[in-house]
Formats: structure tokens, C-alpha cells, sequence
């Protein structure tokens, strides 16, 4: 039986791929009791990283939101993986933060964040409404543009 957020993830036009495997000495996640703690996800696909610079200097606002809704994507297929294959079990979204790379002097942390955002809330309605920080950056790993870490409460 398919789940009320695999459905919603197919109305969407999403499909989750499979976790992105962590690139250095970490865990993609850890579960402590009913939360699950999801380490930053970068905005890569099976194609490679997408979204390689910095907003302000070739990458755009909009682009830096595709960018970060990949993450967010990323951020869910962990998230799926965390409860066992089983996305009914998330109860809500407690944090994003969302670390932007920008040119110096660009203030538009918190548009790019929405990307992540928007994407959480259109997934899991109510229970995806959570307190973020967007944060500016000089650079992201593997040059990307956008990186997400989320922290879920799930039953």
C-alpha cells in the first residue's frame, strides 16, 4: 500500500532517488529517539553535483532555489531511509538551515532558503511548516551553491 506522502510525492512529479552516499567521515544520519537528525545534502543527482558557483556570479536567485529544492529532495530520500522506507511515519519538520554560497555583499539567504522550504511544506503540508536559519557562505563543499540539513520529529 502506498503512503499519503508517497502520493503526494506523486502528484508532485517527484521521485525520491536512493540516499546520496556521504562523501567524507560522516553518517547521512542518526535517529535519538523520536528525532532524526539529517546531515547536510548538497544538490546532486545521479548526473553529478548540479548547481556549481556562487548566487550573484553566474547563478541566479531562481537557480539558487532549484538548487536548494534538490537539496531538499536529497533531504527527504535521507529522511525516507531513516524511518525504514515508511514517510508516514514523520510527524513534522523541526529545522532547516539552509547555508547559501554568494558573491560578498549578496543579503538573498533567505529567497535561495526558500527553495528548501517550500518543497518541505508542499510534501508534508502542516507538519512541514519548521523554524529555519539561512545562512550565507564563502564556499560549500564540491563548490556547490546550496546545502540542507534538516532535523524531523517522526513517530
Amino acid at each position: 500500500m502506498t503512503g499519503r506522502i508517497e502520493v503526494r510525492l506523486q502528484e508532485l512529479g517527484v521521485t525520491l532517488p536512493a540516499p546520496p552516499a556521504p562523501v567524507a567521515s560522516y553518517v547521512p544520519y542518526t535517529v535519538s529517539g523520536n528525532q532524526v537528525f539529517i546531515s547536510g545534502q548538497v544538490p546532486v543527482t545521479t548526473q553529478g553535483v548540479q548547481f556549481i558557483g556562487l548566487v550573484g556570479d553566474g547563478i541566479s536567485i531562481e537557480q539558487g532555489k532549484q538548487a536548494a529544492r534538490l537539496c531538499a529532495i536529497n533531504l527527504v530520500a535521507q529522511l525516507k531511509a531513516a524511518c525504514g522506507g515508511d514517510l508516514d511515519r514523520v510527524k513534522r519538520c523541526l529545522k532547516l538551515t539552509v547555508f547559501v554560497a554568494g558573491v560578498a555583499g549578496f543579503g538573498g539567504h533567505p529567497e535561495v532558503a526558500n527553495g528548501a522550504s517550500d518543497f518541505i511544506v508542499e510534501v508534508f503540508g502542516e507538519a512541514g511548516k519548521h523554524a529555519r536559519a539561512a545562512v550565507g557562505a564563502a564556499t560549500l563543499p564540491r563548490g556547490t551553491v546550496c546545502e540542507v540539513e534538516g532535523l524531523f520529529e517522526i513517530a
